[in-house]
Formats: C-alpha cells, sequence, structure tokens
C-alpha cells in the first residue's frame, strides 16, 4: 500500500527543512524523510554563518564580485547575482521564526568576515550558527499541521514513470514516488508523490579525513542519478584549511571566522607563509589556503601546521568562539595562549544535481536544493558561509516552482508496486563492507586529493569499479541495510568525482593536477548523466 503526499522532502538540514515549510504554506501536505534523527544534519556543523549584504558598508556588487573570484571563472554570474539579491528577504524570514543572530554593543549585527570576503557580512550566532538556524527550522516544523517528520527513513531510489514503463520513451518522464527503507522495522516502504526535493547534504564521507558528519555520503547525488538526471562539476570538491589536528584521524573544524579575526597560520618552526601564495594572505580563497598548507606540509614533512589566535584576548575567544574555545581547551590547547595544531579535511561538494534557478532539475517533479544541488553559484570553489545563503534562498524559489507545477500537472494516482526482496536473506559477511568502507576512503584520499594527476586519478578509477562490483553484487544478494545503501552511494559518488577529475584536462579552483597546472581558456563544465533503470 502506498502512503500519500503531496510533496517529500529527503533530508531535515536547512534546505530540507526551508523547502518542507515554504511547500507547507501553500496549503500541500509534506512528508519529511530522514534516514537518522531530525537533527542530524550537516547543517548542525555549520559554525561560520551565513553571508548576506545587510550593512550600509557592504552592497550586493561587492558580494557579486567576491563569489565569481572564488569561483575561479566557472560560476554562472545571473544565478550569483539573484541569490545575492534575495538573501536579505530570506534573512528576514529566519529572524521572524525566532532566529537571534549575533549583535554588537550597538544592537547592530556583529558581521563576521571570512576568507575571499572583501567586507564583514557574515551573519552568526556566535560559532553556532548551524545549530540556531536548525533548531529555529525544526520548531517551526513541528508546529505545521501540514508537515510528517519521518524518521530513521532511508530512502533507497526514486520511482518515475519511465521505470515503472508508465510512459514512451518520447514522453517526458516524471517522477512518481520512492521506495525508503523504516530502519527500526527493516522494511521497505513505497511513497506516492508527484514531487520529491532532494536535499541530503553532501559527500565528504567518501573521503578518510572530513568535517562532515557520518551522515554526508552522497545519498542525493547518488539516487539522481540513478533515475538518469544529470549531475556536473563533482571533482571540486572543498577541502577545509583548518581542521583540528588528532593522531586518532577525528577532525574538528576550526572555522574560518577564526582567520576573519586575525589568526594566522604558521609551520612548525613558527613563521607566516601565507603572503608569499596570495595577496589576502590568510584570508585567502579556500582552495588557495589548502593548496598552500598541503604544500608546505609535504615541503618539511610535518604532521600539521599551526593557527595562531593568540593576539586576540581569552574573554574575547570565549564569547566569539565558545564551541572551538570549549572543545581545544578539552584536548589540553588554550586557544589564546598556545598555537593549534590544523591539517586539511574534505568539507563540501561544490558540484552536484543540476537545477536552475528555481531548483527545478531535468526530470519532472524532482528538486534538489542545498549541498546536493549545483545551481552555478560556487563555480569551481564556494566562497565561505554562501552555502546556507543559497539553501534558503533556493527553498523560496523551489517552492514557489513546486507550486506551479502542481498547478499545471495531474497527480498520477496510479497504484506503485511495492518493494520486491526476491528471497534474500541477511549477510553473514558483513566484514565486506567495513573492509569496502575503508578501502574507498583511503583511496579517495591518497588518489584524489588536494593535489591530482592523471595516473592518481586513473588508480583510484580502477580500485572503486572493483568495490563497484563488489557491492553491486552484494546489494543484490542480501537485505537492504542502512551500511550497505550508505556504502553503494559512496562509490557511486566516488565513481563521479574521478570521472569528472579525469575530464578536467586544466587546474581550476579546486581542482588542481600536476600534469595539467595552467587554466584553460575554454571554460566548461563536467557532466555526467545516469541512465534510468
Amino acid at each position: 500500500m502506498n502512503r500519500d503526499f503531496d510533496a517529500i522532502v529527503v533530508g531535515s538540514g536547512i534546505a530540507g527543512l526551508s523547502f518542507a515549510l515554504k511547500i507547507a504554506e501553500k496549503g500541500l501536505t509534506v512528508a519529511i524523510l530522514t534516514k537518522k534523527t531530525r537533527v542530524d544534519s550537516n547543517t548542525n556543523y555549520a559554525q561560520g554563518g551565513i553571508a548576506c549584504v545587510t550593512s550600509n558598508t557592504d552592497d550586493f556588487e561587492s558580494h557579486l564580485q567576491d563569489t565569481l573570484e572564488a569561483g575561479d571563472g566557472l560560476c554562472r554570474e545571473e544565478v550569483v547575482r539573484e541569490i545575492v539579491r534575495d538573501g536579505p528577504a530570506r534573512i528576514n524570514e529566519l529572524i521572524e521564526q525566532g532566529l537571534k543572530f549575533s549583535q554588537d554593543e550597538s544592537g547592530k549585527f556583529d558581521l563576521g568576515r571570512e576568507g575571499g570576503h572583501s567586507q564583514r557580512r557574515i551573519l552568526h550566532v556566535k560559532d553556532m550558527t548551524g545549530k540556531a538556524i536548525e533548531d529555529a527550522l525544526i520548531r517551526a516544523v513541528e508546529k505545521s499541521p501540514r508537515i510528517q517528520m519521518l524518521e530513521h527513513f532511508f530512502v533507497i531510489d526514486l520511482l518515475t514513470s519511465r521505470k515503472l514503463g508508465k510512459c514512451k520513451e518520447e514522453l517526458e518522464n516524471k517522477v512518481l514516488g520512492l521506495y525508503a527503507l523504516d530502519v527500526h522495522s527493516r522494511k521497505v516502504e513505497t511513497f506516492r508523490a508527484p514531487v520529491v526535493v532532494l536535499s541530503t547534504g553532501g559527500a565528504s564521507q567518501v573521503y578518510l579525513y572530513t568535517t562532515n558528519p557520518d551522515i554526508a555520503t552522497g545519498d542525493g547525488v547518488a539516487i539522481a542519478y540513478r533515475a538518469g538526471v544529470a549531475v556536473e562539476n563533482m571533482e571540486f570538491i572543498q577541502f577545509h584549511p583548518t581542521t583540528l589536528y588528532s593522531t586518532t584521524g577525528e577532525r574538528f573544524l576550526i572555522s574560518e571566522a577564526v582567520r576573519g579575526e586575525g589568526a594566522v597560520l604558521r609551520n612548525l618552526k613558527g613563521d607566516t607563509f601565507m603572503k608569499k601564495y596570495h595577496p589576502q594572505a590568510d584570508l585567502a580563497p579556500r582552495d588557495v589556503v589548502a593548496r598552500a598548507i598541503d604544500a608546505e606540509m609535504k615541503k618539511s614533512g610535518a604532521p600539521h601546521l599551526w593557527l595562531d589566535i593568540t593576539g586576540k584576548e581569552e574573554s574575547f575567544l570565549k564569547n566569539r568562539f565558545p564551541a572551538i574555545y570549549t572543545r581545544c581547551k578539552q584536548l589540553g590547547i588554550n586557544i589564546a595562549k598556545e598555537y593549534i595544531p590544523v591539517v586539511p579535511a574534505a568539507h563540501y561538494a561544490c558540484g552536484g544535481v543540476i537545477t536552475n534557478i528555481k531548483a527545478e532539475t531535468s526530470l519532472k517533479g524532482l528538486y534538489a536544493c542545498g549541498e546536493v544541488s549545483s545551481t552555478g553559484l560556487h563555480g569551481a570553489n564556494r566562497l565561505a558561509s554562501n552555502s546556507l545563503l543559497e539553501a534558503v534562498v533556493m527553498a523560496h524559489r523551489g517552492a514557489k516552482a513546486v507550486q506551479d507545477y502542481l498547478s499545471t500537472t495531474e497527480a498520477d494516482k496510479v497504484e506503485l508496486p511495492s518493494w520486491i526482496d526476491g528471497g534474500v536473506h541477511d549477510s553473514d559477511e558483513q566484514v565486506v563492507l567495513s573492509h569496502n568502507w575503508d578501502e574507498l576512503r583511503r583511496t579517495m584520499w591518497d588518489y584524489v586529493g588536494i593535489v591530482r594527476t592523471t595516473k592518481r586519478l586513473e588508480r583510484a578509477r580502477t580500485r572503486i569499479l572493483n568495490l563497484s562490483r563488489e557491492i553491486q553484487d552484494y546489494y543484490w544478494n542480501f537485505t537492504v541495510e542502512p551500511r550497505l545503501l550508505e556504502l553503494r552511494n559512496l562509490i557511486q559518488v566516488a565513481e563521479l568525482i574521478v570521472e569528472c577529475a579525469l575530464m578536467r584536462k586544466e587546474s581550476r579552483g579546486l581542482h588542481y593536477t600536476l600534469d595539467y597546472p595552467n587554466r584553460s581558456e575554454e571554460k566548461m563544465d563536467t557532466q555526467s548523466r545516469g541512465s534510468s533503470d
């Protein structure tokens, strides 16, 4: 039996929650499916803030130019212009929902500055902005009678008219619903809806070291790709320059806002070095800073470098960066008196499912919003704190597009088929999942990292294809479970990252290859389209 809704939102971060609220405001019934709990999202880990023009010393043109420069020639200028322009109205809506941004003594926004920004324009809630936004949006969702939040539901695949043989090849394909695993009951349920919104966040768990939570396994990109939807620019993986170094491999983000407040990078001798890499020194765009740190570490063989914020008073650091101050103190580091050991780690996917400025994909009824999508805002390298801005703006625009779509499209009420497991059984070879998971992430870290070569990428491709064959066989022969579904998606994403990286015969933004160290005069987007089955 099908579970019916007007729209299904997959994911419960800022993009998904905002989209669901906007759709519900238009009188539609919405289900939010999240594979863990409602608060498990990348949004909760966003420290820095949300970039938006709110000061009379700032302007849209300045924000536009900073974004275009960071994007290294691949941003779509008209998209950047519209998202930047729409920002203030969406900020006001967040405030109306109860979000309280940090203020200075005069009562004005306490605007931060981060790498690549020419002005202070980062609205923040100390260093816990993402959590504050998430909390405000969840409170609003819980009050909405039209929204059902379904936790521990893992979406497996989309159901489309073409996949079910409900349309001829020449007719337009469209979304009909999806299959989702109820993690607690271990049963796969069928959901029917004419609209599905992918807002599943990023994919940086594909790397051995990452700032992302465990949930960031590229589910939305893989789901869309398997439904025949095009993705692009997957090679542009942003490595955050400064994560707390530990010998256990755990990574804790040290916000770029720390450098915005005056922190400087030092090598293990204590010398600063960023001025020789970029005129903006420690406030250069992230791709530049990450490559500089990688180069300095390789040059000296150092396991980490230092971030120095000791020039600030301890009282200021406790107030401005309470989470960072406390976490470092727990590890025996007083950041007001001691340098912080830092290394880069995988942080953000700038490519993803291709959408237009209305969050529409090439598949009718399928929308994508947030890190899972590629709108053209970020280009080859995301400007710091533009991601939360994109999420709220595109959720607003996408909800309007959903309303228009449903007003002109008759919902297909055909009964969707139930999931057939084919009599498979639980696996007695769980070691396959754990070994393949580790091998994939280490392969990506070693061969598809900050600095690449064609030979490294080809090695990675060979290993990933072997892993793909093994996991496909495992998928069809054993009962589905969250770890298997995540690994299936991660392997798909890894294939796409490597495929796109091999297509790009140049170094641009976050993609740097020793075989093609210069930027090409030709601007191209690397695209790959899946095949619906």
